[in-house]
């Protein structure tokens, strides 16, 4: 997200007005948990895993479990809410669905967004569209980061 506060705000609203639409359209409640479970992620800078996510919002729903965080995160990816990034060992979740794309450091796991310069842009290969409609795009690069490679 953009660092400006009032950009950030505007940016959550605009998830968690597309989460309430997307819920009514697929005729799901707009349940306390849903919503916190949701907003928690698309409120997060930090890419953040199944595990972080019920530990945030237990702070506010004790009695929320971990697999309702698991089962809502999935219904989420599945209604293009959220995306699921990272490694496969370690699935973390984006809530921002702007275009972007994402860094992945293979030893420890953490996910960067890298943002298109103005002027830049992400193109699709013509082949991609030959094979059908496109809706969403992920793009992953995985490598080292620098602070696993010791620099700061």
């Amino acid at each position: 997200m953009n660092n400006h506060p009032n950009t950030q705000k505007e940016e959550l609203h605009k998830r968690l007005e597309r989460f309430q639409n997307q819920c009514r359209e697929k005729g799901l409640r707009v349940t306390k948990q849903r919503q916190e479970i949701f907003r928690t992620v698309a409120e997060s800078c930090t890419h953040p895993s199944a595990e972080a996510v019920f530990v945030s919002v237990r702070k506010n729903l004790p009695n929320v479990s971990l697999d309702t965080v698991y089962r809502t995160l999935a219904s989420l990816e599945e209604m293009d809410l959220l995306t699921r990034v990272g490694l496969s060992s370690k699935a973390r979740f984006d809530g921002d669905l702007r275009p972007h794309c994402h860094f992945v450091c293979t030893r420890c796991g953490e996910v960067y967004d890298i943002f298109p310069q103005k002027g830049e842009a992400f193109t699709l290969p013509a082949g991609a569209r030959e094979l059908g409609e496109v809706k969403q795009v992920n793009l992953q690069f995985r490598g080292i980061c620098k602070k696993c490679q010791g620099h700061k």
